[in-house]
């Protein structure tokens, strides 16, 4: 891309490269330099967004993507290693992996979107509703493990999920067998409450 002369920021140091330059600025941009990073954006916005539109063809997701490698260059800048390559093939190694891991996405989510759809073809309405309802219940059931202490999860994970018996999770645990009865019960009480079991 071609720079101003006029502009002090984008003018190359005399007998540099304009791959120096952009290494220099790059690391300006890794001391916190807003200047710096004007200078790298100028320079690799254009090659970013073509790498990004060749692999999403999609002109809005390019954008996006483009704009999230520019953001994350600024946040990781001091990352560059200029012994690994230039500047250039770096933020565009960053620009195509995350093309590709967009187009990943997005492939996975139509994928789970089809196999969800044809569920909701073959299954009958009560099947559909068992395994919305099992989903739903499984989430809840996370959420409310997130809510015990350590001591607790790892107790009522391994006696109810494992098949563990109390002393089995007392040898595992490294914990003597009254703690851990006494910490299954807790668990037990907060996991009822939280799940509204009477």
């Amino acid at each position: 891309m071609s720079r101003e002369s006029g502009d002090a920021t984008l003018s190359p140091v005399p007998g540099a490269t304009p791959a120096a330059t952009l290494e220099s600025h790059l690391h300006r941009v890794a001391l916190g330099e807003r200047d710096a990073f004007d200078a790298v954006y100028a320079q690799l916005a254009g090659p970013i967004l073509g790498v990004a539109r060749r692999v999403l063809r999609d002109p809005a997701q390019a954008e996006e993507v483009a704009q999230e490698v520019l953001v994350e260059i600024w946040r990781t800048a001091s990352r560059f290693d200029p012994a690994r390559g230039s500047a250039r093939a770096w933020a565009l190694t960053m620009a195509h992996a995350r093309a590709v891991d967009r187009v990943r996405s997005a492939d996975a989510a139509a994928r789970r979107d089809a196999r969800d759809a044809q569920l909701m073809v073959d299954a009958p309405f009560d099947q559909v509703v068992e395994a919305v309802e099992a989903r739903l219940d499984r989430q809840r059931v996370r959420h409310c493990l997130g809510g015990l202490t350590e001591l607790q999860r790892q107790s009522v994970t391994l006696a109810f999920y494992g098949g563990y018996t109390y002393s089995q999770v007392a040898q595992l645990l490294d914990t003597p067998l009254g703690t851990v009865k006494t910490r299954l019960r807790d668990g037990l009480a907060r996991l009822r409450d939280c799940l509204g079991v009477a």
